[in-house]
């Protein structure tokens, strides 16, 4: 499969960044009338080179005036390799080796300087231009790296930058992109009769003509209607192209640059980044605690407060984990790559790679939470998913969203999923929605649930167990009945606890009556065993034998559990024995007669109407009976 690659231009303004690219490729890149009337780039150019051995290169020319950095921040996402232009004439001036702090931030690690106008200047001063960019890269991704000397106007040295930029080119490793479709909009405009385009270089994952893509952070869907690289209409596009989509219905007033298009609920918005932060040595003061800054992330620019988590200050060269809070929301993965800005005066500050894309507020020199962040750097799988799933708790994070979260590819993702799941570091509570959460975590809640049961067993030792809601409404924090039903599942198959329809109670747990208790039981049972169809009120019972009101309603529900007594309504409670005798009674009488009224069940069992109406209530709850009109029928069952 052929690698797509984008080459930046960057470099100080006016030192023929533009030219070059149209000396190459014949494309003049820059479009707008006031870039022609100043010449000067201000916004982000596209041209595509076509290299002898085929390849195709995506041409990215940056703007190099100080005012345009965050359109040059802008269009440095994405990039495999870039040529640092610098003019013979003037040597390494202030944006150059600003552009060059940026493409060192942004993680781009293939070059090439191209040193221009050579026609400008005589041998000496070639010389001393040449010496003075030894000396300026040294240090930096572009020391040892090729420098060829170009003239656009004279088209001298040409042939050398193209084959240098093939030899480039053949040796840059393919890169690892997400499986998540991005793109970050760099460019919006309409055309007539196509409507809505939207223009990026696709980060990751690929689009296809007909899907449908949300726009970030406004959440608006829109379908699909044509797509393009480098002009050429395509079914399909995959990252690293320059490309062009055309969407159907989509009012360009819309999508801004900075917003980011990508599949229906894939990414996540968020205010909060954790990050490993790069101050530049350039910087001549310390950086302080609360520093407000300007963030700068794909085609984005976000205003926000850069927090120090373990520190005061941070001093210039020095490199911390710290936290960026920003004012407008983002959708970011981990690794990508981001550039700090001072809010004012505006000068670049540090960079470096996201470390958590979607964050909430942190203690201060919290030490659990700094090692958490610094141990997410050594890209070490499994650590790096425990470390998220420990921060969501009991809510964990869906499969999608752990993609999001690691940067991990899909098959190494489930891969370490599966593995982590054997050992229980991970439990998959919905199996659907494909939902874990971090097995400490599940251990934790064992040992509280454990507690909740021993609790309520030693409050109601005559209580078969508790009812489900009731041990729910302890962990009132959680509040998914799917987390719930999978965890109540999975310590079943341990051991631990027994489940009855609504009933739980811990395995070991067995009612044992006391002596006294045992005398209680016998001599209710043989009150309701006496009194037959017309037992007396319980409270009554309660009366007559002056018992302790909760220790024999506990004595009672052990009773009902055994089916020694059933309860109707109210206070009254019948000898199942006697039940089960009216049960069969009253399903005779209706095969026979088909139906029965009230007064005729009255006559039937003969006792009087304070017994009647529970009872005949009672056989319609559970389902024997159904009432039609003023008669009762039996039920016909399924």
């Amino acid at each position: 499969m052929e690698k797509n690659i984008i080459l930046g231009t960057a470099g100080h303004i006016d030192h023929g960044k533009t030219s070059l690219v149209k000396a190459l490729t014949g494309i003049e890149t820059d479009r707008l009338k006031e870039e022609k009337e100043r010449g000067i780039t201000i916004e982000l150019g596209f041209a595509l080179l076509d290299l002898p051995n085929g390849q195709h290169v995506g041409i990215v020319d940056m703007p190099g005036h100080e005012k345009f950095v965050k359109n040059m921040v802008a269009g440095s996402s994405g990039i495999d390799v870039v040529a640092m232009v610098i003019a013979a004439d003037e040597g390494v001036m202030p944006q150059t080796r600003e552009h060059m702090e940026i493409c060192n931030l942004m993680g781009i690690r293939h070059g090439m300087i191209a040193l221009t106008k050579i026609d400008m200047v005589d041998e000496d001063l070639l010389e001393m231009a040449m010496e003075d960019i030894h000396e300026f890269i040294q240090g930096t991704f572009l020391e040892g790296k090729p420098i060829v000397p170009v003239s656009a106007v004279k088209n001298m040295g040409m042939d050398q930058f193209v084959s240098t930029l093939e030899t480039i080119c053949t040796h840059i490793p393919p890169r690892k992109f997400s499986s998540i479709f991005r793109l970050p909009v760099d460019r919006v405009f309409s055309m007539k009769g196509f409507g809505t385009v939207i223009t990026g270089t696709l980060m990751s994952g690929s689009i296809h003509v007909g899907d449908d893509i949300m726009v970030y952070p406004s959440q608006i869907v829109s379908k699909v209607r044509g797509v393009q690289v480098h002009s050429h209409s395509v079914e399909t596009a995959g990252p690293g192209t320059r490309t062009a989509i055309n969407f159907q219905g989509l009012d360009k007033d819309s999508v801004n640059r900075g917003d980011i298009l990508s599949t229906p609920g894939a990414l996540i918005e968020t205010y909060m980044v954790d990050a490993h932060f790069h101050y530049l040595k350039s910087n001549t003061r310390p950086a302080k605690a609360r520093t407000r800054v300007r963030f700068h992330s794909g085609t984005s620019e976000i205003l926000g407060y850069m927090v120090l988590l373990d520190r005061e200050e941070l001093a210039p060269g020095e490199e911390a984990c710290v936290q960026f809070r920003l004012e407008s929301p983002i959708c970011c993965i981990k690794d990508d790559r981001y550039v700090i800005r001072s809010y004012s005066p505006v000068r670049t500050i540090g960079g470096g790679a996201i470390l958590n894309p979607a964050s909430q507020k942190h203690r201060l020199f919290d030490k659990k939470v700094t090692q958490g962040l610094e141990n997410l750097l050594l890209e070490d799988m499994e650590q790096t998913i425990s470390f998220f799933l420990s921060l969501k708790g009991y809510q964990g994070l869906s499969f999608p969203h752990l993609k999001v979260m690691t940067n991990i590819p899909d098959k190494k993702l489930a891969a370490a999923l599966q593995k982590m799941l054997a050992k229980q570091d991970v439990i998959l509570t919905d199996k659907e929605k494909q939902i874990y959460i971090i097995g400490s975590f599940f251990d934790e809640f064992k040992e509280k649930l454990t507690l909740q049961l021993e609790k309520y067993h030693t409050a109601n030792p005559l209580k078969d167990g508790m009812p489900t809601q009731e041990l729910k409404s302890k962990f009132q924090y959680i509040d998914d009945t799917k987390f719930f039903n999978s965890l109540f599942a999975k310590l079943e198959k341990e051991g631990l606890i027994i489940l009855d329809k609504n009933i739980i109670k811990l395995s070991t747990h067995t009612v044992a009556l006391k002596v006294d208790q045992s005398e209680i039981k016998e001599k209710i049972k043989k009150i309701y065993q006496a009194a037959g169809l017309t037992p007396p009120f319980f409270r009554t019972v309660c009366d007559d034998l002056n018992l302790d009101k909760k220790n024999a309603a506990d004595v009672l529900h052990m009773l009902i559990q055994e089916n020694t007594i059933v309860k109707t309504k109210d206070d009254l409670y019948f000898d199942a024995g006697k039940i089960n005798d009216l049960t069969d009674a009253l399903t005779e009488y209706l095969k026979k007669n088909e139906s029965i009224t009230t007064p005729e069940f009255k006559d039937m069992v003969n006792i009087s109407r304070k017994y009647v109406i529970p009872l005949i209530e009672y056989f319609d709850s559970i389902n024997l009976t159904i009432r039609v009109g003023d008669t009762r029928q039996l039920r016909k069952k399924s």
